[in-house]
């Protein structure tokens, strides 16, 4: 019988990090091995991140992104343990970190570990390469709780991202994060953003696809976080002992090119 893969939770007194930390102690397939969160933390049985990342085949981590670029380097010095990245709303250098980190070790990071929504992100990049930028307008809108920090979402930019892949260009020469004004007509190509923010909203996001007389519109809406947990385990599951380099859970479905 295979050993169960251990597991270390990061920011296990966040809220994801306590969903993590349940949804991982009742899976047979895993150990929970370790808990930790920011250095001094005490109490609830947590360990320091040296002493995690010990015992660790695989790191979870849903904090910040200057904290999650600050554990891939840390995992990369030691050479292990693998590391899931749940965080959104890097900056140009944390993800550089997070890159130079993923030529020593596995790193899946992902702007969300819904099964559905990266099931959506094929969907959404099969129907921008089929409805062409002359003759359909794409519009992502995304609402989420009033906590969330940072708009648009990591899913909906990665819901963009897969948009401008279908069309062969860069998301952000073509993206409109925001109008305000007399912004003038739309022009052709671009990839347009709607944030709400607001209650308890878990998540929900939709992609439109709006031509002359139709709008296609692919959308999903979050119940319950317990579905973030079931993904994060999943890809969990699957970068431990892959080699190094970053990775997506389009990599996990199998949808990547």
């Amino acid at each position: 019988m295979l050993q169960p893969l251990r597991i270390a939770i990061a920011g296990a007194l966040g809220r994801m990090g306590r969903q993590m930390a349940e949804a991982v102690a009742t899976d047979p397939r895993l150990d929970l091995v370790a808990r930790f969160h920011r250095p001094g933390s005490a109490g609830e049985g947590l360990v320091e991140r040296d002493e995690a990342l010990a015992l660790a085949d695989v790191v979870i981590d849903f904090t910040t992104p200057a904290a999650s670029a600050e554990l891939a380097r840390a995992c990369a010095a030691r050479g292990g343990p693998a590391l899931v990245i749940g965080s959104t709303g890097f900056d140009a250098a944390e993800l550089e970190t997070i890159a130079d980190a993923a030529k020593k070790i596995a790193i899946m990071r992902s702007g969300s570990y819904s099964l559905g929504l990266n099931l959506l992100t094929g969907l959404v990049e099969q129907a921008a390469r089929a409805l062409g930028a002359e003759d359909c307008d794409i519009e992502i809108f995304e609402a989420h709780h009033r906590f969330k920090v940072d708009a648009p979402s990591g899913t909906a930019l990665m819901l963009g991202e897969a948009a401008a892949r279908g069309r062969g260009v860069r998301l952000d020469e073509v993206a409109m994060r925001a109008r305000d004004g007399v912004t003038g007509p739309r022009p052709s190509g671009e990839i347009g953003f709607a944030v709400l923010r607001g209650g308890s909203i878990v998540g929900e996001h939709s992609v439109s696809f709006l031509a002359e007389g139709e709008r296609l519109t692919l959308s999903h809406a979050a119940g319950d976080r317990s579905m973030f947990a079931r993904g994060a385990i999943a890809a969990a599951l699957w970068v431990a002992g892959q080699p190094p380099g970053e990775y997506d859970m389009r990599d996990v479905l199998g949808l990547a090119a």
